[in-house]
């Protein structure tokens, strides 16, 4: 028996006290890891560097000797005895949609963050023993009796997120006989009926989409939080999904963003839970899972997270436009773009994981990928006249390899595609898979043929559109957060990071885009703290004509578009 129990003993101290009892030992010696990154988060997360001294006694409570044979082992040493008992605590103060959380209102688990797996035996039975109020609720897909959850091996177990609280509020909705749970967690009034409905929705799209559905039940654990806030992770039989504010969960950009976090994770339920590429099956909790096809795991599942929304009827044309028009932002305002492919930069991920890192280095498996998507989908529509895409690639992907367990590569992905389109896609993936060429004429083919227009336009800013500088709001002023390669601002010495305090000599009162277009036919002169030290910026502009961080719209150039039907109708 492999078990765990998990309680807290001072839950502001934000602490997860775990006593791990191993039983039916024959070995000399016995070895804890613990992961060193969870599926679904490509970096790692070095998860040991939380963990609060760690305890180990036999059946008579003698202590035992252990040491750590790196980061995350511990080697044990049993002295002969059958079954030892192994305490720690495992400290976490953050909620997000991949974390654990303590206080006096919930427990929360994600599994693969605190619970240290027996090398060896990993396909044994797991169970794990909540010890909370009586009046705590329970959400999660493992089985439970009461207060103790069973898993039917290591993997299920740290695949299987819980959220224990008395303030859990939760329903369900059903398509196709499966139930599909809604828990939430946090401060907020569902709208059960309305998000059940949108649900069922984008739910029956997607059973469609694959023909069937992979597990018997799915849970949305929702984290809501009193702030802005966007985090989804996906799992086999659940999602947790981190969202806020709370006070408008119902409504606006909040509720768009919990219906485009929500259609996306469950998408991930085949494509990387099941669909998933030869470098994550299985997957290594100990290191790396180095991949080039993220575009496919993540870009594939973005794609299809907005669009199925369109197709489902949960969206209008016009929010789907808003959405994608947000992706193409991304793609043509980073300069990274130019510098490492997207299959290379699914590699590169591990590296720096989701913090901005260095300016211009790498692209985004979501965004990028996103585009790839749609850009495959129209390409093997235009090469089967209208009565094949990207969604046959989807299936034959899941009905060859997600159905069979088997990992597919990167040449498969390739062939999958030429298979579907009944031509070579090679000239394709060499250019805008694992090269660096410009996406825009591409892009302005597949949209011209769904008779869609691709309308890019100057910038209103003309900090963004003539001097090549994009700003975010800090206090009374602005902060720089991107400046263009060789623009009028990276050729005067703005860096990314200085804060812009006056133009021209006058201080900003939260009107920094007034006064530079106020100041539009002028010299203009910023007064910035870079590093904490005052500088003069004078801003030139260039003596070629040149436009930077371009507007895109998109809209539909008739109503009755045969080809904007048929891309519809394939992907429904």
């Amino acid at each position: 028996m492999i078990h765990y129990k998990l309680y807290l003993k001072n839950p502001q101290s934000h602490y997860i006290y775990v006593d791990l009892t191993i039983d039916q030992i024959s070995s000399s010696t016995v070895e804890l890891q613990l992961p060193s990154w969870r599926p679904g988060r490509y970096e790692l997360g070095n998860f040991a560097k939380n963990i609060k001294r760690v305890d180990v006694v036999d059946e008579q409570e003698k202590p035992l000797s252990y040491q750590k044979s790196n980061k995350d082992l511990w080697v044990i040493e049993t002295n002969g005895a059958k079954k030892i008992k192994v305490t720690y605590s495992y400290y976490t103060s953050e909620i997000n949609a991949g974390n654990c959380y303590a206080d006096d209102t919930q427990l929360y688990i994600n599994p693969v963050h605190l619970c240290m797996y027996v090398a060896g035996r990993m396909e044994e039975e797991h169970t794990m023993e909540l010890d909370i109020p009586d009046s705590y609720k329970i959400a999660t897909s493992l089985a439970a009796d009461g207060k103790i959850l069973k898993a039917q091996n290591f993997d299920e177990l740290a695949d299987s997120p819980v959220i224990a609280s008395a303030r859990l509020q939760s329903d369900f909705y059903e398509v196709k006989g499966i139930k599909f749970w809604l828990h939430f967690a946090g401060e907020c009034k569902p709208d059960f009926e309305k998000i059940k409905n949108d649900f069922s929705k984008f739910t029956a799209a997607q059973l469609s989409f694959w023909g069937d559905f992979p597990v018997k039940e799915y849970h949305f654990l929702f984290q809501i939080l009193p702030f802005k806030f966007y985090h989804g992770v996906e799992h086999q039989k659940s999602t947790v999904i981190a969202i806020g504010p709370g006070y408008a969960l119902n409504k606006g950009k909040t509720y768009e963003d919990v219906l485009g976090v929500s259609c996306h994770e469950l998408f991930h339920t085949w494509n990387i839970k099941y669909i998933r590429p030869v470098e994550m099956l299985p997957y290594d909790l100990t290191k790396e899972n180095y991949a080039r096809t993220g575009y496919v795991y993540e870009g594939f599942t973005t794609y299809y997270g907005d669009l199925l929304l369109l197709t489902s009827g949960v969206f209008s044309t016009q929010d789907y436009f808003d959405t994608l028009e947000e992706r193409l932002h991304k793609h043509f305002h980073n300069y990274g773009r130019f510098n490492l492919s997207v299959a290379h930069s699914s590699w590169e991920t591990w590296l720096d994981g989701y913090v901005p890192g260095a300016p211009y280095r790498k692209t985004s498996i979501y965004d990028e990928g996103n585009l790839v998507a749609f850009m495959l989908d129209v390409l093997i529509m235009k090469h089967t006249a209208n009565q094949k895409g990207l969604r046959d690639v989807c299936r034959e992907l899941y009905n060859e390899f997600g159905k069979k367990n088997r990992g597919y590569s990167e040449q498969d992905i390739i062939s999958v595609c030429e298979k579907i389109a009944g031509t070579s896609l090679k000239e394709f993936f060499d250019k805008y898979v694992y090269g660096t060429e410009d996406f825009e004429v591409p892009l302005s083919e597949c949209f011209s043929y769904l008779d869609i227009e691709f309308i890019k336009s100057p910038n209103l800013l003309i900090s963004d559109s003539v001097y090549g500088f994009k700003t975010v709001d800090f206090g009374n002023n602005r902060k720089v957060s991107l400046i263009a390669p060789y623009s009028p601002a990276w050729k005067a010495g703005l860096s990314i990071g200085d804060e812009i305090l006056a133009v021209n000599g006058y201080t900003l009162k939260n009107d920094f885009s007034e006064w530079m277009n106020y100041f539009k036919d002028s010299e203009i002169e910023l007064t910035v703290s870079s590093n904490q030290e005052l500088k003069t910026i004078k801003l030139v502009k260039s003596s070629k004509p040149a436009t930077y961080f371009d507007t895109i719209k998109l809209k539909q150039k008739v109503t009755d578009s045969v080809s904007f039907a048929s891309w519809l109708k394939l992907n429904n």
